[in-house]
């Protein structure tokens, strides 16, 4: 898989790639990630990527120009599956659609800043919109951290024990049953007899339990 980032801030990007799983990923050459800096496809003297909204308000807008042509660029060296907008009015990110991405080879982030992008662009160059919650935050750089993070640990031979991905929460509509280790015993706080038991089908059985009693206490609105 081949992820290509473009921002106005690409230091933002710099820890959340370089450490654990996902630098991981990309050393096993599970992944590549490029962060492209939207100043290098400006045309402008002073390497503006913004400017004033027409008809005036406040905040600043990002231009079509760098963000085209950086695009344009990255196309004319490969076919990508989505161009995608992180943004607060597009589709939640969810474990679905995490499975769903995991599954692309080529795939582009396009990270807002300032007031929002310039409209052509959505209209004309992106294919997909995506957000991480209902909330704004000060650029979609954290957004498209998160939405990678939730793709790339899906891959095969990303994570250690590839069953791992398959137990985690929402992957089947429940939250992920409690976990525990050693010690067995802390201050007279003790890890379920049915751990300890070895029996798995029923280890199993009391983890499906749990997590269905988990959903149903602090998240109903995924049994819906």
């Amino acid at each position: 898989m081949r992820i290509d980032i473009l921002t106005v801030v690409p230091n933002l990007l710099d820890s959340p790639f370089s450490h654990s799983i996902l630098k991981r990923a990309q050393e096993k050459g599970l992944v590549e990630i490029h962060i492209h800096n939207l100043r290098d496809y400006t045309t402008t003297k002073h390497k503006s990527v913004d400017d004033y909204a027409f008809g005036g308000g406040a905040g600043m807008v990002m231009m079509i120009e760098p963000v085209v042509r950086c695009i344009e660029h990255l196309q004319s060296e490969r076919t990508y599956d989505e161009i995608i907008f992180t943004s607060p009015d597009g589709e939640l990110l969810d474990q679905p659609l995490a499975n769903k991405y995991s599954l692309k080879k080529n795939l582009i982030l396009l990270c807002g800043h300032y007031k929002g992008i310039d409209e052509r662009i959505r209209q004309h160059f992106i294919t997909k919109e995506i957000s991480i919650g209902n909330y704004v935050l000060s650029g979609g750089e954290l957004a498209a951290a998160v939405f990678v993070d939730a793709i790339v640990r899906l891959l095969p031979g990303v994570l250690n024990d590839e069953t791992s991905a398959l137990s985690d929460s929402f992957q089947d509509n429940l939250l992920a049953p409690p976990v525990y280790t050693r010690p067995a015993e802390f201050r007279d706080l003790k890890v379920p007899d049915i751990l300890l038991s070895g029996n798995t089908p029923e280890v199993d059985k009391w983890r499906h339990e749990m997590a269905l009693k988990r959903t149903k206490e602090r998240r109903p609105d995924l049994l819906k």
